[in-house]
């Protein structure tokens, strides 16, 4: 795992008790600010590997997976007995853990935690974005600008405040999403399974009246992990019980839409617009349709990425290394059923 200077050093600013085991000739170099997998067309030497896997092999913890490669943390776990914790960079780094198929006693010693809540709020702008790309029509904006066409009479827009907006997953995310929204006064609803009240959603929706919720707002936004259970969880009963020209958000997991059921809706006009920040493949093949449908507002999974993100994640892996260093519990444990 590629982690630059200045995250090592506030690390070790914050908890001096941590010895850092690394040398940067032996990563992948970062092509962009936060690279935490690094520049994949980088390759070590078979002495670089053997000097590389030698520092895992005596560490207590790591700072992500090796390489961000399921085979390689799983050679590590069982080349390395003393390991006793992992810290994933991503939110959602559970399904790398998952691929890794670790044993029950091994994920018993080794305790992950992720990165879930350091990139709460970038997320929550881009949903903010994506609501206000279709509600005031940027493609047709950007279509009549090109052409020169002021239009021969002003176009109604809709107003994010008059809006109902329902946020599918009230974790990390989906609570600054709902912050988000219901400062701009849009009233927010959002799904529960624990059936806790979250500041400022209005109302809590049952997961299972979810197809029934769905037909009753004007935006949908998924800030779901990518588990079995989500999977597939925005398809054909939600997209066809939908209002006509309802917005879509995605700042989870591709895998949580069925983009088959997208795309039908979308063509069908019942989706107006749908801003993603992931897809279910990564990437995005070519031949996939979303590409090219005039509805549809693509990221590069670059969401959640900024400037002050390496900054936050060593943060919080300093403390929990102090966490872990005096015997209290850590923040941010995966759990090893659900992988998130």
């Amino acid at each position: 795992m590629s982690i630059d200077d200045a995250s090592a050093a506030r690390i070790c600013e914050l908890e001096p008790r941590v010895k850092l085991l690394r040398d940067p000739s032996l990563t992948r170099p970062w092509r962009w600010t936060g690279d935490w997998e690094g520049n994949p067309e980088w390759q070590r030497t078979p002495e670089q590997q053997e000097t590389f896997e030698a520092m895992l092999d005596e560490a207590d913890a790591l700072f992500g997976l090796p390489d961000v490669s399921p085979a390689a943390l799983a050679r590590t776990v069982r080349a390395n007995p003393r390991l006793q914790w992992l810290h994933t960079t991503a939110a959602g780094g559970g399904g790398q853990v998952r691929a890794a198929r670790l044993t029950d006693d091994e994920l018993e010693r080794v305790v992950v935690t992720t990165s879930a809540g350091m990139h709460a709020s970038t997320l929550a702008e881009w949903a903010v974005f994506g609501v206000l790309a279709g509600a005031k029509g940027l493609r047709q904006l950007e279509a009549d600008q090109a052409a020169r066409t002021w239009g021969e009479s002003r176009r109604l827009m809709r107003h994010v405040g008059e809006m109902t907006v329902l946020v599918v997953g009230l974790g990390g995310i989906g609570a600054v999403v709902a912050e988000r929204f219901s400062a701009l006064g849009a009233t927010v609803w959002g799904t529960t399974r624990s059936g806790e009240p979250v500041k400022h959603v209005d109302r809590l929706v049952p997961i299972d009246q979810l197809v029934e919720a769905a037909g009753q707002v004007d935006a949908i936004i998924a800030t779901l992990p990518g588990t079995e259970h989500t999977t597939g969880l925005l398809g054909a009963d939600v997209f066809g019980a939908v209002r006509s020209d309802t917005i879509l958000v995605n700042v989870g997991r591709g895998t949580v839409i069925d983009e088959d059921a997208l795309l039908d809706a979308l063509d069908a006009g019942r989706i107006g617009f749908a801003a993603l920040d992931v897809t279910a493949v990564e990437p995005l093949p070519a031949q996939s349709r979303l590409w090219e449908h005039p509805s549809v507002l693509l990221s590069p999974h670059t969401a959640a990425l900024s400037v002050q993100e390496p900054r936050r994640i060593a943060e919080l892996f300093a403390a929990n290394a102090t966490r872990l260093l005096d015997g209290d519990r850590l923040q941010n444990v995966m759990s090893t059923k659900e992988f998130y």
